[in-house]
């Protein structure tokens, strides 16, 4: 089969939605398929193989990031084209209308490949923008991804909100309405996971036997346990964007914070190199000391760390799959999570790591607090951990039943329905 990939952002810290392409994509080459890839910046990382087709977008916040080389190779006039102007101010503002810009870019960009040789099929990756309607008139099959719906991202942030005006800022920030309409018409929807698909029927306000469920995987031969590698005495790994308030990040800080200011922890947070408020957050709490931030690593060097790290911790508010949790476990390292979307298929509590309830620092604290206590306790978490993702998880078995969709097959898990009832 000849496959589009699209991706809106897809660095390794863009919620995991380019890690998710860049295994899918490897995989789904090595099956034998051609596999292209649209994609925005930050750009993923792909395997031979795979054919990366680049897009510029006009992202305020993306021009505050990288200065001058933002402008690098433009065109003079190309901001004052109204897709570009429109997104450029938008942004300034306070909205996020990259995934629709990219969606109408994107759409551009696939007609141009579809004409030189006809493509099987589309595979929107949490895009869903109106781009995504334009391309199903070109009369091509679209499947489409959803890690987590933009509407929980958005109720997230308003729950989250110190005031009316905070409030406002994040109702303006998410695009109304556009992945709902845009999910009602693709071909196939898929979420990773049996609870994040209820969650993603239910925010769509459709039937639950429309969302397919395949499960993401991890890449055991790449996150794997490092015997020479030491584990370092109170070191607790976070891996994503500590300033997406879906991750739950302040509460991490809190819990840290009730561990005392003589506590032996070390937070190590690898996020965007960009991240502003995270430091701020650290400092006001008087925890500069116990935070150390690192940005732009390979995937040898996150390895590398899931391997020094005693323990990860997960506090999401709200989780589709959560990859650095299984990635943490492949390489035996315990993990404590909260039991939102998969986290507690994928962490066996009492077993590989602990699930306590998301948005409380006090349960998280006590959980964070015995498994540093317990030295025996953690090396038969990882080692639990270690079998469970070997055992359950792999990017290959995703690719296939991902082909099975591609090809109009079934492929619904008897377990979503039992866990969506």
């Amino acid at each position: 089969m000849r496959v589009c990939f699209l991706l809106h952002e897809g660095s390794m810290y863009s919620g995991g939605q380019g890690v998710y392409a860049s295994n899918l994509c490897r995989e789904l080459a090595e099956l034998g398929h051609e596999v292209h890839v649209v994609a925005g910046p930050p750009y993923p990382d792909l395997a031979d193989g795979v054919t990366l087709h680049k897009l510029r977008n006009y992202n305020y916040h993306r021009l505050l990031a990288t200065g001058r080389r933002f402008f690098y190779g433009r065109p003079v006039l190309d901001v004052f084209r109204i897709l570009n102007f429109g997104e450029l101010v938008t942004t300034r503002l306070g909205m996020y209308s990259v995934m629709g810009a990219f969606s109408i870019r994107a759409f551009e960009r696939v007609r141009e490949l579809h004409r030189e040789r006809p493509f099987d099929v589309v595979h929107d990756n949490q895009v869903l923008g109106y781009g995504t309607l334009l391309i199903k008139l070109l009369g091509l099959p679209v499947v489409a991804t959803v890690h987590h719906p933009l509407d929980v991202d958005r109720d997230n942030r308003i729950r989250e909100a110190n005031s009316l005006g905070e409030q406002v800022r994040a109702a303006m920030f998410y695009p109304f309405f556009m992945q709902r309409i845009v999910a009602r018409s693709v071909d196939q929807l898929v979420a990773v996971s049996p609870k994040a698909a209820h969650s993603v029927a239910k925010a769509f306000g459709l039937p639950p036997d429309q969302v397919a469920v395949v499960w993401n995987g991890v890449d055991t031969s790449t996150f794997r346990r490092l015997p020479d590698i030491q584990r370092e005495s109170g070191r607790i790994l976070f891996v994503g964007d500590s300033e997406d308030r879906n991750k739950g990040f302040s509460y991490l800080l809190s819990a840290v914070h009730q561990l005392g200011p003589f506590a032996p922890v070390r937070v190590v947070v690898v996020q965007r190199s960009w991240s502003k408020k995270t430091p701020a957050m650290a400092r006001e709490l008087g925890l500069e000391d116990k935070l150390t931030f690192i940005d732009s690593l390979s995937v040898d060097e996150l390895v590398h760390e899931y391997n020094r790290a005693e323990l990860l911790v997960s506090p999401s508010l709200y989780e589709g799959f959560g990859l650095p949790a299984a990635e943490a476990q492949a390489c035996g390292t315990p993990v404590v999570a909260t039991s939102v979307g998969a986290f507690p298929e994928i962490v066996e509590d009492g077993e590989t790591g602990r699930i306590v309830p998301p948005g409380e620092a006090e349960p998280l604290a006590q959980a964070i607090r015995t498994l540093l206590d317990d030295e025996t306790l953690r090396t038969s978490m990882g080692e639990a951990g270690e079998h469970r993702i070997r055992d359950r998880f792999g990017w290959r078995h995703t690719a296939e039943q991902m082909v099975e969709l591609y090809q109009g097959k079934e492929a619904v898990p008897a377990e979503f329905l039992e866990a969506a009832s």
